[in-house]
């Protein structure tokens, strides 16, 4: 098993074994590798993952669990959730943002239920009507600073399905100015305006 976390564009894998999708990773060597767990190694693979020569990372240890457990602490964890929304055809709910196409997430509120939060940050950055929530989908990691901190966001996404035809209000406090259907062609299109993180999402069946 693997957790993948994304600093910017850039995939560290914390794993207990090497599976067929990190093994490709350990051929290039810009990759950063460590296989032993103590504070300092964590800081040393969080140093490095943020250097511009280091373009992935794989931390490996027999205990994912405790692994995930030191890793963690030495970030602000913040829970997020949203939503994979295809209507009718499969075609993908999609918005733009800051020059990338993206998926519509937002943060958990207090005293709210991730899946009650994905719905609402759907119909929020998006102003769709009758969005349902069919199930889970994943979980994604992300790393960015605010301020002085170090923050990691836990994505929870959800599969939803809504109604084609229906008038989209983009939510511009947000910085959303565009939304749209995309079909399965056309996402092709658009995967070089797409973060790897929501490429993951849109690859998960």
């Amino acid at each position: 098993m693997f957790i993948k976390i994304f600093f910017n564009d850039k995939p560290l894998f914390l794993c207990d074994e090497i599976c067929k999708t990190i093994e490709p990773f350990l051929h290039h060597d810009d990759t950063m590798f460590m296989d032993e767990l103590d504070l300092h190694a964590v800081k040393t693979m969080i140093f490095e993952m943020q250097q511009p020569q280091v373009h992935a990372g794989v931390f490996q240890h027999n205990n994912l669990e405790e692994l995930k457990k030191l890793f963690f602490k030495k970030f602000k964890l913040i829970q997020a959730a949203g939503g994979l929304v295809k209507n009718e055809n499969g075609d993908i709910l999609m918005i733009f943002r800051k020059g990338k196409w993206d998926l519509p997430k937002g943060k958990l509120d207090k005293g709210e239920s991730l899946e009650v939060c994905a719905v609402r940050e759907v119909e929020e950055e998006t102003g769709a009507k009758g969005v349902k929530l069919i199930s889970p989908l994943l979980i994604t990691y992300h790393t960015y600073h605010e301020g002085t901190k170090f923050m990691l966001k836990e994505s929870h996404w959800y599969k939803m399905k809504a109604k084609k035809n229906q008038h989209f209000t983009p939510q511009l406090e947000e910085d959303i100015t565009e939304i749209k259907w995309v079909d399965e062609k056309s996402v092709k299109d658009v995967l070089s305006k797409i973060f790897p993180l929501i490429k993951d999402v849109i690859a998960t069946k």
